[in-house]
């Protein structure tokens, strides 16, 4: 087997990949203005590569070595004209234009590829986050609801699952709450989480069949909305009302709908040494 390293040894600088909590400790779901693809900035080593987000233009250090999902390449160019936006917003200027150059790159991105099993995590992602910032804008991609009695339930997107999560403060099972799910989603699977013990968050999953085309992607986005709309209508319908009058005025978000179909199919899709991310224990 020496002839086998077992570890990436590609220069990834100029690429453009996927990332999750595989590669960074971070709150469930991700941050709001993250979208979870990166340009590599510097990666002659997987195991420590630079990148930006291509959502927030945050720079950030991941590593790749474990799990490397490659969508496309810019060309040098673009590397450094993206390098010359983050010096000048890393001095105090300019960080509304690095935001944009990098969000037109990763529709750009999107649109070349098309849909795909790899590009499917991000275009739910960058989906599910146009519902938190309509619903809950915070610093988090995810949706929280209060439900009385103090307890606040934290909804986020599982993107290679198609699951959604629904974090209780407690492992105690909640009928009200399992009433709600199953009547905003009907015919969905809905599950308990069984936490390792009774100290521990539990919580409950209503899982989705994954999307196989972009338009079942933004479908799937419109049951989600509409589902967690029936749950601020039955626990806090003055919230609703409020967030109503704004969305009435500027329109529900859909990102998804400003991309276009690509003309050719097979572009420039990797996955190179993959593992299996973990999952938790449902019953």
């Amino acid at each position: 087997m020496a002839d086998v390293p077992g570890a990436c040894e590609l220069p990834l600088t100029r690429a453009v990949v996927q990332y999750r909590a595989a590669h960074e400790l971070d709150t469930p779901g991700g941050r709001i203005q993250d979208v979870g693809l990166a340009l590599v900035l510097e990666g002659r080593y997987a195991s420590s590569a630079e990148v930006v987000d291509l959502g927030s233009g945050t720079v950030k250090l991941l590593d790749l070595s474990h799990e490397l999902v490659v969508l496309d390449w810019v060309y040098e160019p673009t590397l450094e004209h993206a390098a010359s936006l983050i010096r000048a917003a890393a001095s105090g200027e300019g960080q509304g234009e690095l935001e944009r150059f990098c969000f037109t790159v990763a529709l750009q991105v999107l649109e070349r590829v098309g849909f795909t099993p790899l590009t499917r995590p991000t275009l739910l992602r960058v989906g599910f986050r146009d519902i938190c910032r309509d619903l809950d804008l915070h610093d988090g991609t995810s949706v929280r609801v209060r439900m009385g009695g103090g307890r606040v339930v934290r909804i986020h997107l599982d993107y290679e699952g198609d699951t959604l999560v629904f974090s209780t403060p407690t492992a105690i099972p909640d009928p009200a709450l399992e009433e709600v799910l199953a009547m905003a989603w009907p015919g969905q699977d809905v599950r308990r989480m069984v936490p390792p013990s009774e100290a521990a968050a539990g919580g409950y999953q209503v899982r989705f069949s994954l999307p196989q085309s972009l338009d079942e992607v933004r479908e799937q986005m419109a049951v989600i909305r509409s589902g967690l709309v029936r749950l601020l209508t039955r626990f806090e319908p003055d919230r609703l009302q409020n967030l109503n009058r704004v969305l009435d005025t500027f329109g529900d978000r859909e990102t998804l709908a400003r991309l276009r179909r690509p003309r050719g199919e097979g572009i420039r899709t990797e996955r190179v040494h993959t593992a299996a991310p973990g999952a938790a224990t449902v019953h």
